[in-house]
């Protein structure tokens, strides 16, 4: 398999491509590809024989955003309609995880944030709001029963995780709880 170079115009977005880009990371897919066009050869968009994308949707569509007139192709030909489905969820899902610890101490956070990984910022931190009120549809506890439990779990929590290393499970940020 090769790859050829095509106008980005014979390039068909798939209708039924089950991934979306939000209006904030597509931008960061668009500068990114300003920066680094190179980066689509080394990963072209895979298309069928009929040109339909099974792989690079939002690629493509970026890259149209981008001001691109040409793209690398690879063209994968005689795949039944089951193995198309199969190939976009495959190239879709992404099946590790980051190692937060090798990220913090070996890469430069500006850069990955260019990149479009969300790293945690010091500066962030006093734009962090918990929500200390869970949602419950139980008509026999008020929203201030709730919120007093609540607010008890929180000190508790303070209280025993004080000067101890905390991961949030969202980001897997490593920080210290003072006072």
């Amino acid at each position: 398999m090769k790859t050829e170079s095509v106008n980005i115009k014979h390039i068909v977005p798939n209708p039924t491509n089950p991934r979306i880009i939000r209006d904030f990371k597509f931008k960061k897919l668009v500068q990114s590809i300003k920066e680094f066009p190179q980066m689509l050869n080394i990963r072209p968009i895979v298309v069928d024989e009929n040109m339909v994308v099974l792989g690079g949707n939002m690629r493509l569509k970026a890259a149209k955003e981008a001001g691109l007139t040409e793209l690398p192709i690879l063209k994968i030909p005689n795949l039944s309609e089951d193995q198309k489905k199969e190939f976009i969820i495959k190239d879709n899902v992404s099946f590790g995880d980051w190692d937060w610890d090798v990220l913090a101490n070996q890469w430069d956070d500006s850069h990955l944030k260019d990149w479009g990984i969300e790293v945690w910022q010091a500066e962030d931190a006093d734009k962090f709001e918990p929500n200390l009120i869970p949602e419950t549809t139980y008509s026999d506890i008020t929203k201030e029963e709730i919120q007093k439990e609540a607010q008890k779990l929180a000190i508790q929590m303070l209280k025993q995780t004080k000067g101890k290393e905390c991961i949030c499970p969202s980001c897997g940020e490593e920080f210290e709880i003072y006072e």
